[in-house]
């Protein structure tokens, strides 16, 4: 006779110490009547039961699932569980006992029956329209347990029915119906619609004394806001989330500001009546609380509140921990970027984040305020009051001094008038303003950046001040042999326009033209605008045989030619360049109904295209690149490349950004500028890089369904 194999690679014939063969006491004792038995060879399979395992002892299972005794069902049940998750596709051999395990009265197998039916309902789409069938037993079940009074059967040290009444033992079963009603009502109406009701009564009569009366609360909060359940229901549940605002315990405060921050977009208004409570948890010594409170804060920021919420969140910044300095810093500017009632409003609100948290702020910061400054003619004077009596308070803040030194530059004059009807007139003379700069040069606080700010204000001042330039010139003389290059560079050329071209100083240093800015989509019209203006002068690119051009764009990002991705510039007199400086932005063409495209789409995020074909060049095509993220990560050092064939010619423009926050934030826009003149069929070839959720991702496609309208 031969051995048989034990599994564990002691007998003979058994080739391996980890054989994944089926033992055969295994299965001998599921077979057997003894229920100790039974339980223990039950339990070692939900243990350790390999794939194999479960394929060839599914059969005993399923029968033991019926089994008479409460003991072995329950055993059986758990075991099923095990095999689900371990191969799915064991979900057909578990569906019919399910149906018959529903109508036990035990509570361990009732509890272990809801939890075998969520694991088929999200492994198998066949299991959830099978269950489905069965939502009102399910409501009648969790109705059943809400509504019952004492019950001796279920009486644990005079606690009545431990399941109904105590909860610091019960919740578990209630939890589990509605994990698993929410699984089942998602995207389905009708279903839905069943269990309304019974969640509103189960909202409103949960004891909320003990924490399991919490745990239920919250599981309703969420089965009502993946279902669609009715308006009035919603407002209850964002309701209940904020009662837990007021809770004592910080953890189900915690769980209540995550809940609300994923509500927010789908309902504003009703979360928007608990913003003081928020707002009052900005306060709390606990970081993950600040953090999530924060975060929500700034969700509930509209056109209506802005004044208020911003008072708010400005005095958080001044007194929040330093890990949250740059987060709220970023937070308030993209709200005042957004819903600022007036440009002086706008104006004072990033100088005041520029004055208390200078250094945590994003890297445009200073560039949009610049630009801000820029377009409110009748605020030129204002800012730069302002901006100089920052300036002589603290040059630590270095964006803070980059634009004070960039506005002193551009509306010195202004300063020097000491005409200012906003605010208290500052007398100043030439000297003050000359030595405050100088400091700035000096200061071992500035960076190469701030110095070249501070520079180039000087130079500017130049042809702003009345008095005697001699003193600028012996500064701008003593940077020509700085150890900075680019400081360096700038000395010796301005240095060169006092001793060569000083003729044409007064012209070159005129102030900036005016920009209009409305708003996001104004500037990007305007960028692509002025980018359809530069590539209309470019010479048509050399034809190449349409053979090639499918080798060239395939090859292109594997390390061969980088033409196509860094062409030469398109214009390079300096006649043309220096119309480009000189001219004022034109507006922007009409865009051509061309259709947008959605390219790429993975765990959240997102990227379409969007096209503009100017109609005084029609062989220029303009691409926006949109990269959006709905998932709860942040996207993060994201890079998008293009190629396309050597027929055509490709500009890349950089990006906006390299971080696409979570939850729907802020998205990078990316502009390409295509010139076709053959009007040959467009091909793209992407390649993106990014970090989500902790890992590397990198994915290379072509683009070949392109809207013809794009190219011919």
């Amino acid at each position: 006779m031969g051995t048989q194999c034990t599994g564990t690679g002691s007998w003979p014939n058994c080739s391996t110490s980890t054989c994944w063969a089926t033992p055969p006491t295994l299965d001998s004792d599921l077979s057997q009547g003894i229920q100790p038995v039974q339980g223990l060879a039950l339990c070692t399979l939900s243990t350790m039961g390999s794939a194999e395992m479960c394929r060839d002892l599914a059969p005993e299972v399923e029968k033991l699932l019926l089994q008479p005794s409460p003991y072995v069902r329950k055993k059986a049940i758990l075991t099923a569980v095990h095999m689900i998750r371990k191969v799915p596709e064991l979900s057909s051999v578990f569906l019919p006992p399910c149906v018959h395990l529903l109508h036990e009265r035990h509570h361990g197998i009732l509890l272990g029956t809801i939890t075998l039916i969520t694991e088929l309902c999200e492994r198998s789409p066949a299991a959830l329209k099978h269950f489905r069938k069965v939502v009102p037993q399910l409501v009648q079940i969790l109705r059943t347990l809400v509504t019952t009074g004492y019950s001796t059967e279920h009486s644990i040290s005079g606690v009545s029915d431990p399941f109904l009444q105590d909860q610091e033992t019960c919740g578990g079963e209630e939890v589990q119906i509605l994990r698993l009603l929410r699984i089942l009502g998602r995207n389905h109406e009708e279903s839905s619609e069943t269990m309304n009701d019974l969640l509103a009564q189960v909202a409103t009569n949960t004891d909320t004394s003990r924490n399991a009366g919490n745990a239920v609360l919250f599981e309703t909060v969420l089965t009502i806001m993946d279902i669609h359940s009715a308006a009035g229901l919603r407002v209850l549940a964002v309701n209940i989330l904020g009662r837990f605002l007021l809770n004592s315990d910080r953890n189900i405060r915690y769980v209540a500001l995550t809940s609300l921050l994923r509500l927010v977009q789908s309902d504003h208004s009703a979360v928007q009546r608990h913003r003081p409570t928020v707002v009052d948890c900005l306060q709390e010594t606990d970081a993950s609380l600040s953090r999530r409170a924060l975060e929500l804060s700034l969700a509930l920021v509209n056109s209506s509140n802005v004044r208020a919420m911003m008072q708010e969140l400005q005095a958080f910044l001044e007194s929040c921990p330093p890990d949250l300095r740059a987060d709220c810093a970023s937070g308030i500017l993209l709200a005042a970027e957004r819903f600022a009632p007036t440009k002086r409003w706008h104006i004072d609100t990033i100088l005041h984040v520029l004055t208390t948290a200078g250094t945590h702020v994003r890297d445009d910061a200073v560039a949009n305020l610049t630009q801000l400054i820029g377009g409110a003619q009748e605020l030129h004077a204002y800012s730069v009051h302002r901006l100089y009596n920052a300036l002589a308070e603290d040059i630590s803040q270095q964006p803070l001094v980059q634009v004070a030194a960039w506005c002193i530059g551009e509306y010195g004059d202004l300063l020097l008038e000491g005409n200012c009807e906003e605010i208290e007139p500052l007398q100043v003379d030439e000297e003050e303003v000359l030595a405050l700069l100088e400091k700035v040069l000096q200061s071992h606080m500035s960076l190469p950046a701030t110095r070249g700010y501070a520079l180039t204000a000087l130079m500017k001042l130049s042809t702003r001040l009345q008095g005697n330039n001699n003193r600028i010139r012996q500064v701008v003389s003593i940077y020509r042999s700085c150890l900075d290059v680019e400081l360096q560079q700038r000395a010796v050329e301005y240095d060169t326009l006092f001793r060569k071209y000083d003729h044409m100083r007064a012209a070159i240093l005129e102030k900036m033209p005016l920009v209009e800015r409305d708003g996001p989509q104004a500037d990007e019209e305007a960028k692509q605008s002025k980018a359809a203006a530069q590539l209309s002068e470019a010479a048509p690119a050399p034809t190449e045989p349409q053979a090639s051009q499918l080798l060239d764009l395939l090859d292109l990002l594997d390390g061969a030619s980088g033409d196509a991705q860094h062409p030469p510039p398109l214009d390079p007199s300096p006649g043309g360049a220096l119309v480009y400086l000189l001219d004022l932005p034109c507006a922007p063409p009409p865009p051509a109904p061309i259709p947008d495209l959605k390219v790429f789409e993975r765990e959240g995020v997102q990227l379409n295209l969007s096209f503009i074909r100017p109609p005084e060049n029609p062989a220029l095509l303009l691409i926006t690149i949109t990269a959006t993220n709905s998932s709860e990560g942040d996207v993060t050092n994201f890079i998008c490349q293009a190629a396309v064939p050597k027929s055509l010619q490709l500009q890349l423009q950089a990006p906006s950004g390299n971080t696409v926050p979570a939850r729907g934030g802020l998205p990078i826009t990316q502009l390409f500028r295509i010139l076709n003149p053959n009007k040959a069929p467009l091909r793209l070839k992407l390649r993106l890089t990014y970090n989500h959720f902790h890992q590397s991702v990198q994915e290379i496609f072509e683009v070949n369904n392109l809207p013809v309208e794009s190219w011919q």
